[in-house]
């Protein structure tokens, strides 16, 4: 059966790239993904009850790391805070170490590429951190100022 809508329809909603969206949508506009990745909402309306505000300086990820880990109560927020405090501290290295830069590596996450050519898991530490509290966010990001 010949429908000539639903062959339009297919071809407007099959994936552009098999890299994955976030890819594709970076490649096409990396400060776009750049600034939807610092949003941050969860982990930033989450300290702000706390009174801590993320203003993306490396002094605002000292603050985060003295909070109490209230979030571990909460199984089904845990992951999404430690993703958050990932980007979060992606953002900071990005905004605040000369030459980092945002990467999304095709069918992965984003990572922070560093002037040396170094790469930080920065989703996989606010992970850690917000399980286990290590490494301790701003340790992540005085490491990545050294390079």
């Amino acid at each position: 059966m010949n429908i000539p809508f639903l062959d339009h329809w297919r071809k407007r909603h099959e994936p552009e790239d098999s890299d994955g969206p976030l890819a594709a949508a970076f490649d096409r506009d990396a400060e776009g993904v750049g600034e939807l990745l610092s949003e941050c909402e969860l982990l930033r309306a989450r300290v702000e009850e706390s009174g801590v505000v993320l203003d993306d300086s490396p002094r605002s990820l000292q603050e985060l790391d003295q909070l109490p880990p209230r979030w571990r109560d909460d199984p089904e927020e845990l992951p999404w805070i430690g993703n958050d405090a990932g980007l979060y501290l992606g953002t900071v290295i990005v905004r605040n170490v000369p030459g980092a830069r945002w990467q999304v590596w095709p069918g992965g996450g984003p990572v922070v590429c560093l002037a040396s050519g170094r790469e930080i898991q920065v989703v996989e530490a606010g992970l850690d951190w917000a399980m286990t509290g290590a490494p301790e966010l701003y340790h992540v990001y005085a490491e990545a100022a050294e390079y």
